[in-house]
């Protein structure tokens, strides 16, 4: 049997991710306006030293309180 850690991974980030965010970097967490997050495509890129063809985990858009500007955060599961 085996179990898709990456998806799994991507499903928990995605459903918690305002409380991950919080947790984790709560200094961000305070500049983001929660209600304007949204998660955008994977994307699939390719490294073009190495060959090696990667995806995105997770990818929001998200825009800063009380302002017109926006970032984004990207989160990458590495496996140690």
């Amino acid at each position: 049997m085996c179990i898709d850690h990456d998806r799994l991974f991507k499903t928990l980030l995605s459903t918690f991710f305002w409380e991950f965010l919080d947790l984790f970097f709560p200094t961000i967490a305070e500049a983001v306006d929660r209600d304007s997050i949204s998660f955008l495509p994977q994307e699939v890129f390719t490294d073009i030293t190495s060959g090696e063809r990667r995806e995105i985990d997770v990818l929001v858009r998200a825009k800063f309180r009380q302002q017109d500007s926006f970032f984004l955060i990207h989160t990458e599961a590495l496996v140690v």
